[in-house]
């Protein structure tokens, strides 16, 4: 049974979307739907935290917008992530970025990896 779910799972899988880990500036662009039509919209910040895997991963980006932090989760393998470019690498030491929520204007930064 395992094995089917796995094989069903693995089609859905996406390959296009460039690696990314945690600490890294990336910018997300999102497909947005507005009434009959739709657009794209791009969400700019730190990933903050990666978690489960397979079909079901997801990453959460934070930045500040006019003084005030927000979150946003993206499922990596859905149809609404257009692509993902990143913008920066960061230079990280543990897999859950919380303490930047407490930070503000410097301090919030992520060193980058040369």
């Amino acid at each position: 049974m395992n094995e089917l779910i796995r094989a069903i799972e693995a089609e859905q899988l996406r390959s296009d979307l460039a690696s990314f880990n945690i600490g890294d500036t990336v910018k997300v662009y999102v497909k947005i739907k507005e009434g009959n039509r739709e657009r794209t919209q791009m969400f700019e910040g730190t990933v903050i935290k990666r978690q489960n895997g397979g079909v079901r991963e997801t990453f959460t980006v934070r930045r500040l917008a006019y003084g005030v932090g927000v979150e946003r989760t993206f499922p990596i393998n859905a149809p609404i992530v257009e692509k993902i470019e990143v913008a920066r690498r960061g230079k990280v030491r543990r897999a859950k970025l919380f303490y930047l929520r407490n930070r503000v204007g410097k301090a919030a930064k992520v060193k980058e990896l040369i």
